[in-house]
């Protein structure tokens, strides 16, 4: 079982259910899975393990309790968090979007640039 999603999936068994990638930076994988327990579409993000072993996983945790206490009406709330076989993910909403036209794709990133000044 040497397949990242299939190890996830195992660890997170009867919690989580990966259905497909959603997306990759360079820290981590975003994974759109099911909520079992609550019946729901999720956001998995998960730290690449590789990164967590050479780096340490520390600015990972440190962004799991910023986004917990992150309170406002258009920042999505933190579901759930952990490790897992050696996975340390949070849990988020899905919010699934229509495609985006180039204009609303350079909002998209206004808006996203202009949330990383406030939280920082």
């Amino acid at each position: 079982m040497s397949d990242p999603v299939s190890r996830l999936n195992a660890a997170l068994e009867g919690r989580y259910r990966i259905e497909r990638e959603l997306g990759e930076g360079g820290m981590a994988t975003v994974y759109l899975a099911d909520d079992i327990k609550h019946e729901r579409k999720v956001a998995l993000k998960v730290l690449k393990p590789e990164l967590a072993a050479v780096v340490g996983a520390e600015r990972f945790l440190a962004e799991i309790k910023t986004t917990a206490n992150l309170q406002h009406p258009h920042i999505l709330p933190l579901f759930d968090s952990g490790e897992a076989d050696s996975f340390l993910f949070y849990v988020m909403p899905y919010v699934a979007r229509a495609r985006r036209s180039p204009r609303s794709a350079s909002s998209w990133k206004a808006w996203w640039s202009s949330a990383g000044r406030l939280s920082g």
